[in-house]
């Protein structure tokens, strides 16, 4: 379902436009990393490479400059260091790891670019700094129960056919976070009860308007619903990117920006997958065909129902979209100290010719919450306390972790 025919890998990355503004090692390796993860793996797994890629390139370039508390520890470096080769070596290391089917070309992508640096003892020690903080990194995660099988078990009945298909995420519940002190951190109360007056509302108006067909939707909203079926790190990094190049940020600053992105986004989706495997709420599509059986009269079954895409494979009760963008805009928010932006572009391979733009991180946030109400996949409720827990989570990375080295207290 994740996995799309890509071309030649190496292509894809040395067909990467050039940004004339202040791109840098680490945006540029953004870029290349959301290309390789986007295309090969589900949002959890996805957003846990970019977390790791992101907290090692710091780690090494916030060991040259230290202005930041480190992630984890400082390592050993020269202020002659090259941050770019350092910042290279690291982020083509963790991918090359991460990746393997794309280790080949990320390799080569890697050492291209550092055939552009100068040749020297701060090449070579930016290198082997960037191996090293990428080492770490890997080592550090290597038992965080991502790589854990997925045993999923599906509630049925003996003898009775349920649709096959493998579910997404289940063992996320139980990983690691980055900065939340646990999985459960953030856990929201359960979802409204099927009898009550909440429910019917919001069941009746994502059957309006969430389905395929819908004569409810204003054309604007159809495009937010198809738009926003893109999910990953392709749907959230090309706006911190473009924010972090208008705003100028230096190699550092950079990096420390993308990592509270990239740190945000993975515990958002351990935080949603903790409270979804929790409650395992139904979807809108099983709701409406079995709504004869939900105990509200205010509800009624539609036997042919369907939503404007495929149902994503994981429990509905949060959104996960939601607080993955929620959170991303309560860290860029926090880092920058206002809502407004630099106005930034974005495109989707599921609403092809169309661009969105936004000058404000709550504009952003409230289109993707009420894109799913409009594909069909959440319902009001659901949005809502998704949103609002990015809306925290996001805020508590922020404030968390990789703060000023001035103002840095001990977790």
């Amino acid at each position: 379902m994740f996995k799309k025919p890509v071309w030649s890998l190496l292509a894809l990355l040395l067909s990467v436009p050039v940004t004339a503004a202040a791109a840098n090692v680490i945006t540029d390796w953004d870029e290349k990393a959301v290309g390789i993860v986007q295309t090969r793996m589900a949002p959890p797994a996805g957003y846990r490479v970019m977390a790791m890629l992101h907290l090692a390139m710091f780690e090494a370039v916030n060991s040259i400059e230290p202005r930041y508390k480190p992630y984890r520890a400082k390592l050993a470096a020269t202020p002659d260091t090259s941050k770019e080769a350092a910042a290279a070596a690291a982020a083509g290391m963790v991918l090359s790891k991460l990746v393997p089917e794309a280790a080949a070309d990320v390799q080569a992508a890697a050492t291209s670019y550092l055939a552009t640096l100068p040749d020297g003892e701060a090449k070579a020690n930016g290198i082997k700094l960037g191996e090293q903080s990428a080492q770490a990194m890997l080592d550090a995660r290597a038992n965080d129960g991502a790589s854990a099988r997925d045993a999923y078990r599906p509630r049925t009945t003996p003898g009775v056919y349920i649709p096959t298909p493998i579910t997404v995420g289940s063992q996320f519940p139980n990983v690691r976070p980055f900065a939340m002190t646990s999985p459960s951190q953030f856990r929201p109360k359960p979802p409204v009860p099927l009898k009550s007056a909440q429910w019917a509302k919001d069941f009746n108006e994502i059957k309006e308007f969430g389905e395929k067909n819908s004569t409810k939707r204003t054309p604007r909203q159809t495009e937010d619903a198809k738009f926003w079926v893109l999910t990953g790190p392709l749907s959230t990094h090309p706006l911190a990117r473009q924010i972090a190049i208008a705003k100028n940020m230096n190699v550092v600053d950079s990096a420390r920006f993308l990592s509270l992105v990239s740190a945000a986004e993975e515990d958002a989706l351990i935080a949603v997958m903790d409270a979804k495997y929790k409650y395992e709420f139904w979807r809108p599509i099983t709701a409406i065909r079995n709504a004869d059986i939900d105990g509200n009269p205010a509800t009624e079954r539609d036997a042919s129902w369907q939503p404007i895409d495929n149902t994503p494979l994981h429990p509905e009760y949060p959104c996960a979209h939601c607080i993955v963008s929620s959170s991303v805009a309560a860290v860029i928010g926090s880092v920058l100290g206002s809502d407004d932006i630099p106005e930034v572009a974005m495109t989707s391979s599921f609403a092809p010719g169309v661009t969105h733009r936004f000058t404000n991180l709550r504009a952003f946030a409230e289109e993707v919450a009420m894109a799913r109400i409009y594909a069909g996949f959440h319902y009001r409720f659901s949005a809502a306390v998704g949103s609002e827990m990015g809306q925290k989570l996001g805020t508590y990375v922020a404030g968390t972790i990789l703060r000023p080295a001035q103002l840095a207290t001990t977790r």
